[in-house]
């Protein structure tokens, strides 16, 4: 099938056929989904590297990840671990949107993250103070530059259009969305995979830790006595299609992309501020072309830190009002803990199930209200009932937001 040739300008309705995530919940939609509304902990004792000299040994590491079921064996070793589980949502997120060699190739491929491979750089300078730079394999220059994670997924999928990074950290999964849905409206693409990867790391757990930011035992969005996140890793892709051509070739479609909006604070490198989280939101709201009485359940980005829930709650009043009480508003990290530049394109998979299926996921480990944080937090067991409209939220360091609104499909 050749790409439709389109007018300049002429923008197109998108939607999504095709979910990928490699998770501390589960490979692959179906366990990952099961889990998560069971509201089963990712959780567990970190076994990748050494922990006993910090105050934190847990975090939502993935155990059960084989990239040899995903990718040739002769490839793995010149592969970091973020590429690796990115070509895992990838080929997943194909498979389940049923696409063709023909559709891939002529597709782009959109990537966020955090950290790069920085396990790929850690490796490299250990081994440097251990045996000098002249032991160093001059192709492992190849293996941690940030934007090979993308590079690795459109060299091993055959992805011949766009090909980009997004490094806008724990909001870059949301943002390599919005540039993905951009591009497929306007005719640029018509297939677009996009989505976000992260692995484990000792500089990431060390810097969380070092911030105080990291709870020891369980992550706790929203309840009165959380002490903080907990560090995850994992990789999620979304296949986005202009409707046209997910129509003319008979594929599933989960859920519709409305829009999706940007904010930048300006305000402070970890602290969140309210005005900017509103203003994201807002424009979200404003490209969707819906209001905020419209919006039936919301992905929070939760992450279980004092500030950053107090802060998004009071967000969230300022937008919706009296009304918020009754909107549910979940967190996954509460399950998964916060997988950086996967974590809102995780969080968008869940929007787009939660559209088809109409069941919220829990916020686990919620024991006592705060009256800072008075929001339906959907607490400690799922809740379900047919909804259209799902809100993602997603904020980051530097102060980047991204919100990306998701719509039960309608033809018309």
């Amino acid at each position: 099938m050749k790409p439709s040739v389109r007018s300049k300008g002429e923008k197109r309705r998108v939607v999504v056929t095709g979910l990928g995530v490699v998770s501390s919940l589960g490979i692959g939609v179906p366990e990952f989904w099961k889990n998560l509304i069971a509201g089963k902990s990712g959780i567990s004792d970190i076994e990748s590297f050494d922990t006993s000299d910090y105050p934190v040994h847990k975090g939502g590491e993935v155990k059960n990840f084989h990239p040899e079921d995903f990718i040739d064996k002769r490839k793995i070793r010149h592969l970091g671990r973020a590429s690796q589980m990115a070509i895992a949502a990838a080929k997943l997120a194909t498979k389940d949107a049923l696409l063709k060699k023909n559709n891939i190739i002529q597709s782009g491929i959109f990537v966020g993250t955090t950290m790069g491979e920085i396990q790929e750089l850690e490796e490299m300078n250990l081994g440097w103070l251990k045996t000098g730079h002249l032991s160093i394999d001059k192709s492992s220059i190849f293996l941690f530059p940030t934007n090979v994670i993308a590079v690795n997924a459109a060299l091993e999928l055959k992805c011949q259009k766009y090909n980009f990074m997004m490094p806008t950290a724990c909001a870059s999964g949301n943002y390599s969305i919005g540039f993905a849905f951009d591009l497929v409206k306007k005719g640029e693409l018509n297939v677009a995979l996009a989505g976000g990867s992260d692995s484990f790391s000792r500089i990431a757990f060390t810097g969380f830790n070092r911030l105080m930011a990291m709870a020891p035992e369980k992550c706790q969005p929203f309840d009165k006595n959380r002490k903080g996140m907990m560090l995850g890793e994992g990789a999620s892709i979304l296949i986005l299609e202009s409707l046209e051509y997910a129509e003319k070739r008979g594929a599933k479609i989960y859920a519709e992309i409305l829009g999706y909006g940007l904010s930048c604070d300006a305000h402070h490198m970890t602290q969140p501020a309210e005005e900017g989280i509103v203003s994201c939101m807002k424009k979200a709201l404003k490209e969707s072309n819906i209001s905020a009485g419209e919006v039936d359940y919301i992905s929070t980005h939760g992450t279980g830190t004092l500030q950053n829930d107090k802060v998004e709650c009071a967000a969230l009043k300022k937008v919706f009002g009296k009304r918020l009480k009754s909107i549910p508003c979940s967190s996954i990290k509460s399950m998964l803990g916060h997988t950086m530049g996967a974590a809102s394109a995780m969080e968008a998979v869940v929007c787009c199930l939660v559209i088809k299926d109409g069941i919220f996921p829990p916020t686990i480990n919620y024991e006592t209200p705060d009256e800072d944080c008075d929001i339906n937090c959907v607490p400690n067991k799922s809740e379900g009932r047919k909804i259209n409209i799902a809100l993602n939220n997603s904020y980051a360091f530097g102060g980047n937001n991204c919100c990306v609104i998701f719509k039960r499909f309608i033809s018309f």
